[in-house]
């Protein structure tokens, strides 16, 4: 079963219990770059009320960023359950895979997935991605178009932030998955 609900990690316990052989597969990418990825989508939605944000008119690129990172937040929980799973006593089903290395290595990323979960790899066009259209409705109702917008290739495409400087620094620096010395020896990244 695949499903690509954030709460997963948080449930790892009881998941490795009721499935015994579970395995989870968790995309990370530099928090910073999620934040600034929501901030252009709201500035290209600039006339739409966001469910992401209550549907509120006010804030500021500050409140909406620290609404997004706050434990209950968007990203913020997600980020935690995703930290107690890799600190947690079920790490070794993890499998970390980097948004850059999906980007720049989508079949090399592939064929590690499909070992971690012990399966033959299927042949994979990353050139050619067929859209999911059942989340364009759900995307308008919740006032953010293009928030699951998945592009037809898998590629890198780098870019400059919108963020304040201040902001992208406050949440560039919690990639702890980067740094080897924080990630317990049993987990796996790609």
């Amino acid at each position: 079963m695949f499903d690509t609900n954030r709460q997963w990690t948080a449930k790892l316990p009881a998941l490795t219990r009721l499935f015994p052989s579970a395995r989870m597969i968790c995309c990370v990418r530099n928090p910073a770059w999620v934040m600034d990825s929501l901030e252009a989508l709201t500035r290209r939605n600039a006339f739409e009320l966001s469910g992401i944000f209550s549907f509120e008119a006010g804030g500021t690129v500050y409140s909406r960023i620290e609404g997004l990172g706050s434990a209950t937040g968007m990203l913020g929980y997600a980020f935690n359950a995703l930290r107690e799973a890799v600190y947690g006593e079920h790490a070794d089903r993890l499998l970390l895979v980097r948004y850059e290395t999906l980007s720049t290595n989508p079949l090399g990323t592939l064929a590690a997935i499909y070992a971690f979960i012990g399966e033959d790899l299927y042949a994979h066009d990353p050139g050619h991605i067929e859209p999911c259209y059942d989340m364009i409705e759900f995307d308008a109702r919740l006032g953010t178009p293009g928030l699951h917008h998945v592009g037809s290739a898998v590629r890198a495409q780098p870019r400059t932030t919108v963020l304040p400087p201040d902001l992208f620094a406050r949440y560039e620096r919690d990639t702890f998955w980067n740094d080897p010395a924080q990630l317990p020896k049993h987990v796996q990244i790609v």
